[in-house]
């Protein structure tokens, strides 16, 4: 059964509209691509990227492009296209994902990158390109760093990377496009925050005086939030706003549809010392191009993470290419961000608490037939019981058996299956609170697991053990670390094809730029610092049978140490998630004492944290499986 549903998502995908009727219309475009008003180009490929104008990583449906083209809706990819491919690069979390959800399957060829055999986009362009090829790509969704390093490869090959600021997806799209969503901008108030607007604004103004800036332009949706203290909805899941803000010496200007701000958030940026300059949001580049034909000389700070387009209307200005210290400030959360994320995981723990005895019981009692869909149903229930509830930090990874080896697989009714004790069951879900973001990942079998799910499953748990555990330098980048999860697998030939570990937003995006544990480098990681949060989540999947992650949310706190290398110190991890681990699922034989020790000593805090919210009638069957999940182990 499981299978078939597999199968069905490459049918759900298709219903809409003919994938093949699509990229026959965007072929034609390419053949005639109007430049100006007086000349039209025939591009030989169209490259299409899963991001906006502000390189988010998760979109309005108005800026879904690259899965109207194609069908793959993960939120990592980018495809090229010519009059007779269509390619599509993603990585390992979306190998399965992008192959059962290509539309039509036949015509798209998956590239699956971070491979030693898959060729570089701009690799594969050179060699199978004509000579003297033309491509195209809309320089407002591809990034400065990505559209330079495009376009060094291409030119060194004989080739042109051309700007299309008509974007022929959306050509194609015509009037079925969605229209882009408008909603309320609120204020995050100081209790949450736990500095101004006005502070973090003056604490920018400092760092751009100190290296000689004159103008600092803003672009990624989560770092204006954050600099405003305003919280938005226009993309699910994400607490962010349509908007940039440019930042002077002396002036504050703010492009942003301001019809949707609340008089709330008005009112609390004034308190809070931002007097900001209104501009219409479309206005931004027409403002920077002013710029910079009446002050060629004037230095201007720009992240070479933001579009290619917003780079280019800086024209001759001076560029100081960096990331933006709001990026920095951001990650290193302040004692108010770092209780409230406290605070949120501790609620949301006991969601999950309630979450997993619930399903439990309704699994080995049989009362009632629950499914992947059900089962994220009742765990956003629980969830939305929580005080400072606001909504899912993204689309609860509810999967059964071959379901969890897709790695960010979503149930849909056309997947959706039960949840028995037949099988491995993956959740992987988190929420926004006023306080703070989750995510948090538990495999649990409510049967008999196999030996080898035993084994896998433990040498996952001993990577997240050996990580959480490790004590490492100041300023470490995250990079260096991702070996250690991955050591327990690696030892007996087993391997997870996705990054151990992301940045989390305090109630802002729940993967964060600039800081992540992976086995590719972060170009912008500033190194770890105390305050920050990363998750912590290795895996192993094993495709068409089952998936397994754990993952929890660590604090970069400072560690103890025998000895003192020099004045910075060393750092450690703080686990802040508070869910029990399957000690069932465990194969104990496998376990260091060090590595026992340090799961009796979590699950021990675990229980002493959650069980006083437990108390209550109401709460005995959560409670009951909270005290029997968190019993010591041993030998």
């Amino acid at each position: 059964m499981l299978s078939k549903n597999l199968c069905a998502i490459r049918g759900y995908y298709n219903m809409a509209q003919s994938g093949h009727a699509k990229l026959t219309k965007l072929r034609e475009l390419m053949k005639t691509v109007q430049i100006n008003a007086n000349k039209t180009v025939e591009i030989q490929a169209y490259v299409v990227t899963s991001e906006d104008a502000h390189q988010s990583e998760y979109l309005r449906k108005y800026d879904q492009r690259l899965t109207f083209i194609s069908g793959f809706t993960g939120s990592l990819g980018t495809a090229v296209i010519t009059q007779n491919k269509a390619l599509l690069w993603t990585d390992g979390r979306y190998f399965t994902q992008a192959l059962s959800q290509f539309d039509p399957p036949e015509e798209w060829t998956l590239m699956k990158d971070g491979l030693l055999e898959t060729p570089s986009i701009q690799s594969w362009l050179v060699s199978n390109l004509p000579p003297k090829s033309v491509i195209g790509a809309d320089p407002n969704l591809l990034s400065y760093n990505k559209w330079i390093t495009l376009q060094t490869t291409l030119v060194a090959g004989g080739h042109t990377l051309f700007p299309i600021e008509e974007n022929l997806i959306d050509k194609v799209w015509g009037k079925e496009k969605p229209l882009p969503v408008a909603n309320k901008i609120i204020p995050q108030t100081l209790e949450f925050s736990g500095e101004s607007a006005g502070e973090k604004v003056k604490l920018c103004r400092k760092i751009m005086e100190s290296i000689g800036v004159k103008m600092l332009i803003i672009t990624a949706l989560d770092e204006v939030a954050y600099l405003l203290n305003l919280r938005g909805s226009d993309i699910p899941y994400n607490p962010v706003f349509f908007a940039f803000v440019i930042l002077t010496k002396d002036e504050l200007h703010f492009f942003v549809d301001v019809r949707n701000l609340t008089e709330e958030a008005i009112q609390q940026m004034t308190i809070e010392g931002i007097k900001p300059n209104y501009h219409p949001y479309s206005d931004i580049h027409d403002f920077i191009k002013c710029e910079a034909s009446f002050n060629k000389n004037k230095l201007v700070w720009i992240s070479n993470g933001s579009s290619f387009a917003i780079h280019s209307d800086c024209g001759e200005l001076k560029k100081h290419i960096a990331i933006s210290p709001v990026c920095v400030a951001k990650a290193i959360k302040n004692s108010i961000e770092i209780e409230g994320m406290k605070a949120a995981h501790r609620r949301d723990a006991v969601a999950l608490v309630k979450y997993f005895a619930w399903l439990e019981d309704k699994i080995k009692n049989k009362k009632e037939l629950v499914t992947e869909i059900s089962g994220a149903e009742q765990l956003e229930k629980f969830r939305s019981e929580q005080e400072h509830y606001v909504g899912l930090s993204f689309s609860t990874i509810s999967s059964v058996g071959p379901h969890g080896a897709i790695i960010h697989y979503t149930p849909s009714p056309e997947t959706d299956v039960p949840i028995t004790d037949k099988e491995l069951y993956l959740c992987d879900s988190g929420a926004q609170y006023k306080d703070g973001t989750t995510d948090v990942t538990r495999t649990l079998h409510f049967g008999e697991p196999t030996n080898y799910q035993r084994e896998c499953f433990t040498r996952v748990f001993k990577g997240q053990c050996r990580l959480s555990s490790t004590i490492f330098p100041f300023k470490t980048k995250g990079n260096y670390l991702d070996t250690l999860a991955r050591e327990s697998l690696w030892s007996v030939g087993l391997n997870y094809l996705h990054g151990t570990g992301h940045g989390i937003g305090s109630y802002l995006n729940v993967h964060e730029q600039p800081i992540g544990i992976s086995w590719k480098p972060y170009p912008d990681d500033p190194g770890l610092h105390p305050g920050m949060f990363l998750s912590n989540e290795p895996g192993y999947y094993k495709n068409d049978e089952f998936g397994i992650r754990l993952e929890n949310i660590e604090l970069i706190v400072k560690a103890e140490t025998k000895y003192k290398f020099d004045d910075n110190g060393f750092l450690t991890f703080e686990t802040v998630t508070l869910v029990p681990i399957q000690t069932s699922l465990l194969d104990v034989s496998l376990l260091t004492d060090e590595e026992i020790k340090y799961l009796n000593d979590y699950h021990a805090k675990c229980l002493k944290t959650l069980r006083p919210y437990l108390d209550g009638p109401e709460n005995a069957q959560a409670r009951q499986w909270l005290e029997r999940e968190t019993q010591p182990i041993n030998k």
